[in-house]
C-alpha cells in the first residue's frame, strides 16, 4: 500500500508537469471545433500527448495495463475525472495486496528518462514555434491630436509636467502645445524634448489689448479680463498648424483622427481619451466643477442629446466647456474656415466653433450616455510670494538659475 501511494504521488506529478501543455495546445488551436493548427503543430501534440500517456502507464502501473489508460487514450476526461478515477483504481487496486516491481525498476526508469528526454525537446519545438509566428496586425487607432494652449507663470512647469505624464499613459497620441509668447521658451522646449511624447511645440502671441496682465489686471482700455476669452489664438494656431500638416502628407485628408482642445490646468482621467477616439463628428461628455455647478452636461434621452445641464445661459447654441467635446479630425479639415471667435461674448467661445459643424441632434453622447464626470475644471491656486518678495528685497532671495 506504501508503495500504491508512492506511485500516485509519483504520478500526480508528472500529471500536473505535463497536462497543462497538452491542455494549452488543445484550447490554443482548436475553437469552437474550428481546428487552426498547422500539421506540424498537430503531430507534436499527438506525440506530447503519447508521451504524457506512457510516463503514467509507467510510474503508475508498471507493464500492467488498466482500463484508466484507455479513458485516458480517449483523451475527453476532464482533469478533476482522471486524477479522481486514479486514485480510484490504485487505492482498490493495491488494497491489502504487496506489490514488488523490482524487476521493472531499472529499465521503467532509463524509459521515463528518455521520455522525458523527447518531451523537452518537443516543448523547445513549440517554443521555437511560437517566437517565429508572425503576430497578428491589430486595426491602428485613430490618432488624438490634443492643442493645449499655455502662457508663462508660476505654475507653468508644474501644470505641463503633470499634463505630460497623464499624456504618456495613452496610446497614439499628438501633443500640440501653443506657447502665448513672441518665441519659444527654454523651459517649454526643454519640458517637451524630455516628455517622451510625440509632440508639436509652437508660439502664439495674444494682442497686447487682450492680453492678461502681470498682476491680474485687464488692460485699462480693455474689457474686464473675465470678458475676454483666452487663448483664442493659440487654439487657432494649434489648428492652423494640423491642417496644413495633415495636407502635406499623401492621404492625409482622409486619415481617422480625432481633436480635443485640453487646458494646461484641467484633470483628465485616461478613460475620456478612450471614449473620444470613436468620434464620428462631435462627440461629447459632463465636465466637472465648473460654470459655478458641481459638473455641467447634455442631457440625453433615446440616446440623443435634447438639452443641456447648465446653471448659466442654457439658450447659448452649445453650452458647454472647452474640455466637455472633441472632433473628427476630417471634420476640421473638411471645415478649413472653422475657427474660434476672439470676439464671442463671454460664454459662447465654444459656440462659436462649433455652431457651422454640427447640429445638436448629431452629437455623439459618451460616458454612459453622459452619466459620468471623466475631466474636471480644476484650477491650481495661484502661489503667493510675500516671503519671496521680502527676501528679494533684501538681496536674499531664490536663486534665479533654479528653473520651477
Amino acid at each position: 500500500m506504501v508503495k500504491a501511494v508512492k506511485y500516485t504521488c509519483a504520478f500526480v506529478g508528472i500529471l500536473f508537469k505535463i497536462f497543462p501543455y497538452s491542455l494549452a495546445l488543445t484550447s490554443k488551436y482548436s475553437y469552437r471545433g474550428q481546428p487552426q493548427n498547422t500539421w506540424k503543430e498537430l503531430a507534436l501534440l499527438h506525440d506530447l500527448q503519447h508521451i504524457s500517456l506512457l510516463l503514467l502507464e509507467l510510474h503508475v502501473f508498471g507493464r500492467c495495463h488498466f482500463p484508466i489508460f484507455l479513458i485516458l487514450k480517449l483523451g475527453k476526461s476532464s482533469l478533476a475525472f482522471v486524477l479522481s478515477t486514479v486514485l480510484s483504481v490504485t487505492s482498490q487496486t493495491f488494497a491489502g495486496q504487496r506489490c514488488d516491481c523490482s524487476e521493472h525498476d531499472m529499465p521503467k526508469d532509463r524509459t521515463i528518462s528518455r521520455l522525458r528526454g523527447e518531451l523537452h525537446r518537443f516543448q523547445e519545438q513549440i517554443r521555437k514555434s511560437e517566437a517565429t509566428k508572425q503576430p497578428q496586425k491589430q486595426p491602428a487607432k485613430p490618432t488624438i491630436f490634443v492643442i493645449t494652449p499655455t502662457y508663462a507663470r508660476l505654475v507653468q512647469k508644474a501644470e505641463l509636467t503633470r499634463l505630460s505624464q497623464t499624456f504618456l499613459h495613452v496610446p497614439q497620441l499628438h501633443w500640440i502645445v501653443v506657447e502665448d509668447s513672441p518665441h519659444k521658451t527654454p523651459l517649454v522646449t526643454d519640458l517637451m524634448v524630455k516628455s517622451g511624447l510625440t509632440y508639436t511645440h509652437l508660439h502664439m502671441p495674444t494682442a497686447k489689448d487682450r492680453k492678461l496682465l502681470e498682476n491680474g489686471n485687464s488692460p485699462p482700455q480693455g474689457d474686464p479680463s473675465w470678458l475676454k476669452p483666452r487663448g483664442v489664438e493659440q487654439r487657432n494656431e494649434g489648428l492652423r498648424w494640423l491642417r496644413e500638416d495633415r495636407r502635406a502628407h499623401p492621404g492625409g485628408d482622409n486619415q481617422q483622427g480625432v481633436v480635443y482642445f485640453a487646458d494646461d490646468d484641467n484633470t483628465y482621467s485616461l478613460q475620456i481619451f478612450d471614449e473620444m477616439r470613436s468620434t464620428q463628428r462631435v462627440s461629447v461628455w459632463p465636465v466637472g466643477l465648473v460654470g459655478g455647478m458641481k459638473y455641467e452636461r447634455p442631457v440625453v434621452e433615446g440616446g440623443k442629446v435634447v438639452r443641456f445641464h447648465t446653471g448659466w445661459r442654457p439658450s447659448r447654441p452649445f453650452p458647454m466647456d472647452m474640455a466637455g467635446f472633441a472632433l473628427s479630425l476630417k471634420l476640421v479639415l473638411a471645415n478649413p474656415e472653422a475657427c474660434f471667435d476672439g470676439d464671442a461674448p463671454m460664454g459662447f467661445l465654444e459656440s462659436s466653433f462649433l455652431q457651422g459643424l454640427v447640429t445638436m441632434d448629431e452629437l455623439e453622447p459618451k460616458a454612459d450616455n453622459c452619466s459620468k464626470v471623466l475631466v474636471w475644471h480644476t484650477r491650481t491656486e495661484k502661489p503667493k510670494m510675500k516671503r519671496e518678495e521680502a527676501l528679494q528685497a533684501q538681496g536674499l532671495g531664490s536663486d534665479h538659475g533654479v528653473e520651477v
